[in-house]
């Protein structure tokens, strides 16, 4: 096939010539919260490196796809879910509160659902590119440690699709979304070796915009938790572009096996390995923790040496 000149071409010449990360191949021998230390100090580009505004940043969007698995109303419950976490009373925003997380949640066009993926692609082109450059707004809350998802389980079976997609994981792989997810990529065969092309086709706006957000905080030299499958997904259209572009990324936790396959296939082990199920940034608030952890436990050793040197 032919990909269109515009407007997906800025993403791929941005993808393209990312900076390296200086350090990187230095971490030989090292474990633990050190190891992480030197993997933050890379990312962030001095060393030690202290987590002091980490941030969760979660996207909400809705698929005409779900009304196969008897969802009539595709916006009820997300729309249900953001305004849970707006109100304090879901999981994540009493972990955001109790470790000093900053965070947000971004409305995407909730009563407007993306294209039903088994018979139409899920955007088209400009949007798909607007959205992932409404993404990388994301950088712009001033965060050194992004915590990225999506709200809610309404994106899960896109993110499939697209890993599907992406190769390494069959349909099957996936359970009783197996059916919709091979019916998707019979839908859209012949068109899904872009891997740009497989985002607006079987993604939404969330996956978009997370690979947005992903982008940027490469480019802006911030550190990234990624969790769930929506922004695995949007990791892997990221990965296909340029392997080297994850290099700021960790996998927060996994949710079952061909999760874990997929962070295994990206080379990005996870910080936990609770199940969380990657749903409202809850495994990423939790391995921020760990992040901050490891930064002050470098910060400390540091000012230890300092002193000692003085």
């Amino acid at each position: 096939m032919t990909t269109s000149g515009l407007p997906f071409d800025d993403i791929r010449n941005l993808a393209r010539q990312l900076p390296s990360l200086d350090g990187m191949g230095g971490q030989g021998g090292m474990d633990g919260l050190q190891a992480l230390a030197a993997w933050l100090a890379a990312v962030r580009g001095h060393a030690p490196a202290r987590v002091t505004r980490p941030v969760v940043a979660l996207f909400a969007g809705t698929h005409a796809v779900v009304r196969h698995q008897g969802i009539e109303e595709p916006a009820a419950a997300v729309r249900a879910g953001v305004e849970a976490i707006a109100a304090g009373a879901a999981p994540i925003s009493h972990l955001c509160a109790a470790g000093g997380l900053g965070l947000n949640v971004f409305d995407l066009a909730l009563d407007v659902p993306v294209g039903d993926i088994t018979e139409e692609a899920a955007l088209n082109e400009r949007d798909a590119a607007a959205t992932m450059a409404f993404g990388m707004e994301a950088v712009a809350l001033g965060a050194d440690l992004l915590c990225l998802g999506a709200v809610g389980g309404s994106s899960d079976l896109p993110a499939k699709a697209v890993l599907s997609a992406l190769g390494g994981i069959e349909g099957e792989a996936w359970g009783e979304d197996g059916v919709l997810i091979g019916k998707a990529l019979r839908h859209h065969a012949g068109h899904l070796a872009d891997p740009l092309e497989a985002l607006r086709r079987l993604g939404g706006r969330e996956i978009a915009a997370l690979a947005g957000a992903i982008l940027a905080a490469r480019t802006q030299k911030v550190a990234v938790l990624l969790d769930g499958l929506p922004a695995m997904a949007a990791a892997a259209v990221l990965h296909a572009l340029n392997p080297a572009s994850l290099a700021h990324c960790r996998v927060a936790d996994v949710h079952g096996e061909p999760h874990g396959q997929v962070a295994a296939r990206l080379g990005l082990p996870p910080l936990l390995a609770l199940g969380t199920g990657g749903r409202d940034g809850t495994g990423a608030a939790l391995a921020a923790g760990l992040m901050k952890a490891a930064g002050e436990v470098a910060f400390g050793m540091a000012e230890v040496k300092r002193r000692r040197a003085g």
